[in-house]
């Protein structure tokens, strides 16, 4: 983030600031502590130790039994997530701004492999599905790169970000604090104002139920505290009452605010909303309750069927039988003293068998968390009986994933602020040109160069005496999904081979062509349309290049008695259906070529090659 400038007149962020905004985060937190213990919570429910908060949990040293359907519904829901990973598309709103846009759109995915985004998708969407709300955070590192600076872009934790209650949109808090615990140490050798003013943590921040110990005491919290200020995003940072940095004390960012933007560097993706809240709520608190039940009718079949397995029994006070012996299965005598040991000496206990109706309750609390979650059978590949057709099957598994696609194209709306934040950092910050390297559109690395010229603010001039102000390039994203599904990719292509087989994409066709792709609807379809439009184009200017060719050719043989024209046309003439010389064996065609006038005459061969090589050359397609 922003560093270590100091100024040398008065701050305007002091101590004094500190303590008052230190006083609004202890509100904040204390107002979010309902939805801290839900965070918590839930992260035990995914990592299947919901025992441990469940009111009926089993007493003893019995250990519950814990299945995984609600685990299995998150892995699907993560799964379809990932088959559609976004892939942004910038779109000009203006003629001019088409170049600028065509670069953006090549780089940005570059900013994105960069930082790691795919993993931070993942890492969002995992949390998106246990808590119901993702964070995203975009912004201006200007220690990467040796001090060049460069965008950041990570996944950021509830529970270390505070805002103020009562709102539904987080850029509406007049305050926000992003907080994080680092060591003593660390802190003290990045900032020498804070050697030996750093005890304990003076702020505790909600912690989850870690596997291991991890201990807090030598860590002091750094807190970022963002808050507005006539319009303008102003930014604080500072441990305890210790101001480290402050846009307001720093010359360069205290008229305009740490982003041009204005705009909390947060995104916040929320799979169900809740009112009065940014935040929502996600899968693993719809399906807690049947999960609930389903494990606890699960124990109580398990544990008749142990009681059931291995027989116990009653042995008459009194009677002298060598109890040890007994127990062990495997011995094959038992010792007993005494000739009273009778019947009633020794009696089984027998442990009824629970009716067939629990079992059934079972199964059916199993079936209403697949409803409830959208995780039916289809959904993951498995069919039930009587389903044998593959375009039923692949019928039903596109029915079963249309509550994946509402979910997904939450998150593209999601992606579509972060790419916007990453352009609007672009437009801030990069004054210097960087170099990206990418894969053009025939596989081959390129590499581009992108600064902020062409995306800051531009000067319209004058007109009529009149200052036209500034005109700021705006652009439009549009999210779509890499094909990382077989079952997408085999239907699109098979879509292509269809296409083909049809003749859609013969140059002679594009009129009938066209028609049929307007009344389609898929992927890239105006992609398709631009191609064969082009194509029709080409081919009529090769159709009008040929008629020019015979027209000069004829021209020629009036010049040197020959017939060239007939021949060039035969040469360069366009099949509809096949070429005119594929049905010829090898002697009719060498008969063709001998019998030509431009084998006999060899100032007419030359001639004919320039005028065909002309031809191949003004036809070429690149």
């Amino acid at each position: 983030m922003f560093g270590k400038k100091k100024t040398k007149n008065k701050s305007a962020i002091g101590e004094n600031e500190v303590l008052k905004a230190r006083s609004i985060l202890e509100k904040y937190k204390e107002s979010k502590s309902d939805l801290e213990r839900r965070i918590i919570e839930n992260n035990k429910w995914f990592k299947l130790r919901h025992w441990e908060v469940m009111h009926s949990k089993p007493s003893g040293p019995h250990t519950p039994a814990t299945s995984a359907w609600l685990f299995n519904s998150l892995l699907n829901k993560h799964a379809d997530a990932m088959d559609n990973y976004p892939e942004p598309n910038v779109l000009p709103r203006e003629e001019s701004d088409k170049d600028t846009a065509k670069v953006l759109s090549e780089v940005l995915p570059v900013v994105f492999e960069q930082n790691n985004y795919e993993q931070t998708y993942s890492d969002t969407w995992w949390y998106k599905l246990k808590v119901g709300t993702s964070v995203t955070g975009v912004f201006w590192n200007s220690n990467a790169n040796n001090g060049l600076g460069d965008i950041e872009i990570k996944k950021v934790d509830l529970l270390n970000l505070f805002w103020e209650p009562g709102i539904t949109n987080i850029q509406e808090s007049k305050n926000v604090f992003y907080v994080m615990l680092i060591d003593n140490d660390v802190l003290e050798n990045q900032y020498e104002e804070l050697k030996g003013t750093l005890g304990g943590n003076t702020f505790e921040i909600a912690k989850y139920a870690y596997d291991d110990n991890i201990d807090t005491t030598n860590k002091s919290a750094v807190i970022d505290w963002y808050y507005k200020k006539d319009n303008k995003l102003h930014y604080v940072k500072f441990v305890n009452s210790t101001v480290l940095y402050a846009t307001e004390n720093d010359e360069q960012y205290k008229e305009k605010g740490l982003y041009d933007h204005g705009e909390y560097p947060f995104v916040f993706d929320v799979m169900f909303q809740d009112e009065g809240s940014p935040t929502g709520f996600g899968f693993v608190d719809i399906m807690k309750s049947p999960q609930a039940y389903i494990d606890e009718l699960n124990d109580v079949v398990l544990k008749n069927a142990k009681l059931a397995c291995k027989p116990r029994f009653f042995i008459k006070y009194g009677a002298k039988i060598n109890k040890e012996q007994f127990a062990n299965w495997d011995n094959d005598f038992i010792d007993v003293s005494g000739t009273d040991i009778g019947e009633d000496s020794v009696r089984q206990l027998n442990v009824n068998p629970l009716p067939s109706i629990y079992v059934t309750l079972l199964n059916n609390k199993v079936e209403e968390l697949k409803e409830t979650s959208g995780n039916r059978d289809f959904s993951q590949g498995s069919t039930s009986s009587g389903v044998t057709s593959g375009t039923a099957i692949a019928s039903l598994m596109e029915a079963g994933s249309k509550l994946s696609r509402d979910q997904i194209k939450a998150s593209y709306r999601a992606f579509v602020k972060i790419c916007n934040f990453v352009i609007e950092n672009i437009r801030q910050f990069y004054d210097e040109p960087r170099c990206f390297r990418i894969i053009g559109e025939h596989g081959d690395e390129e590499f581009r160069t992108l600064d902020n010229s062409n995306i800051k603010p531009q000067q319209q001039g004058d007109e009529f005496g009149f200052d036209m102000g500034e005109r700021l390039p705006i652009f439009d994203i549009k999210v779509t999904a890499q094909k990382s599904n077989p079952f997408n990719k085999l239907s699109q292509n098979e879509l292509m081979i269809q296409l083909y087989q049809l003749g859609v994409f013969n140059p002679q066709m594009a009129d009938q062509a066209l028609v049929l792709i307007e009344g389609m609807d898929f992927e890239n379809k105006n992609t398709i349309k631009a191609k064969i439009g082009k194509n029709a184009t080409m081919y009529q200017q090769i159709l009008q290049m040929q008629q020019q060719l015979a027209q000069v050719s004829a021209m020629l043989d009036a010049q040197t008695g020959g017939n060239i024209g007939e021949q060039t046309v035969q040469g360069t003439q366009i099949n509809e259906q096949e070429n005119p010389t594929g049905n010829m064996n090898e002697g009719e065609l060498t008969k063709l070529q001998s019998n030509s006038l431009a084998s006999r005459n060899p100032k007419a061969q030359t001639a004919q090659e320039n005028a065909k090589n002309k031809v191949q050359n003004t036809t070429r397609v690149d």
